[in-house]
Parts: structure tokens; C-alpha cells; sequence
């Protein structure tokens, strides 16, 4: 085990930008779907590419933070608790898990999303719909464990108040696109006057 402040400061930067990154995620997943083709103002497939990849930065930094947070040893977290939730933790078990939940649920959501071509449609987005339970438990567990978060910096708070915010914001908006979409198919009874 390695021991120091570069550590810790690298596993707490990177879990703020995770936290940054599955919110831009999530945001663009959200905007992505639903809908007629071309009818925003950005084609789909640009922000489903985008979205794409961001999730696959978001994963590649989720493993630097779960790396740095088991071979710190200013804080005894071992590997198997970093990969099955609520188990054998004696530090913060709580928000240990939710994040070890968060993580698990982003890997079967990567892992299924690689394997989309082989799955039925149905089957993969019911898997990619537990993205959502994934950003929120990361969210808690940020919020939970992190030092500066539990210090009240208004940083941190601006940041899960912004990340919130974005989600919240975005679901509104397909929400509403949804409302309008279903609107314009209602079917016109015949011998009706427009």
C-alpha cells in the first residue's frame, strides 16, 4: 500500500470529476433519445456519439478513483470492497457501498452497451436504464464521503446543486418533448374541420 497526500488528492479530484462527467453524461443520454430524428437543433447521432464517449471517459476515470482509493492506505478499503457492495467495510460502510453500487451498476451498463449489437433492443435499454440508479447513487456517495462535501464547501455544494440541476433539467425537457410529440399524433377524427 502507498501512502500520501498526492493519493488522496487524486482520488478526491477525480471523484468531483466523475461526478462532472456521468452528469454530462447522463444529460446528453436523456436528450438524446426520444423524439422524431433531426428535430433538435443537434443531429442525434452527434449526441449520441458524444454521449458515447463520454461515458467511456467517466469509466476509464471511475477505475483512476477506485484504483487510488484502494492503494491509499490512509483509508483501509481493499479491493473486493470496492467491487461488492456493503460488504466487510469498516470505513464509512454506507457511502462505500453506494459508491461500490455505483460502480458496479456503470460496468454492466458499459458492459451491455459494448454487447449492444448482440442484444435484443428491449433487453439492452431495461440494463441501460439502471445508468440512472448508477448517477444517483454516485451522487449520495459523493455527497456522503466526500471530506470537502461533509466541510460544506460551497464549491462541492455548488457542484452537486449544478449536477442535480442538469439531470433535473434535462429529464423536464424530454419530459416535455414527449408531451408535444405524443400531442402531434393524436389521431384527426374523419369528417372533422381543421
Amino acid at each position: 500500500m502507498i501512502d500520501g497526500p498526492f493519493l488522496w488528492y487524486m482520488n478526491r479530484g477525480t471523484g468531483f470529476v466523475i461526478l462532472a462527467l456521468f452528469t454530462l453524461t447522463t444529460v446528453l443520454g436523456i436528450l438524446a433519445t426520444g423524439g422524431r430524428a433531426g428535430r433538435g437543433r443537434v443531429p442525434r447521432f452527434l449526441t449520441q456519439s458524444v454521449h458515447r464517449d463520454l461515458a467511456l471517459l467517466s469509466v476509464t476515470m471511475l477505475g483512476v478513483h477506485v484504483a487510488t482509493a484502494v492503494v491509499d492506505s490512509y483509508v483501509d478499503i481493499r479491493w473486493w470492497q470496492a467491487l461488492v457492495p456493503f460488504v466487510g467495510s469498516t470505513y464509512q460502510p454506507l457511502w462505500l457501498g453506494l459508491g461500490t453500487l455505483s460502480l458496479d451498476l456503470f460496468v454492466v451498463v458499459a458492459l451491455t452497451s459494448l454487447l449492444r449489437t448482440r442484444m435484443r433492443h428491449r433487453s439492452w435499454r431495461a440494463v441501460h436504464l439502471l445508468a440512472y440508479a448508477g448517477w444517483v447513487a454516485a451522487l449520495v456517495h459523493g455527497m456522503g464521503i466526500g471530506t470537502d462535501a461533509a466541510a460544506g464547501t460551497t464549491w462541492s455544494t455548488v457542484l452537486f446543486m449544478a449536477s442535480v440541476g442538469a439531470v433535473a433539467g434535462a429529464v423536464a425537457l424530454r419530459l416535455g418533448r414527449l408531451v408535444v410529440d405524443r400531442s402531434d399524433r393524436r389521431p384527426v377524427a374523419l369528417g372533422s374541420r381543421s
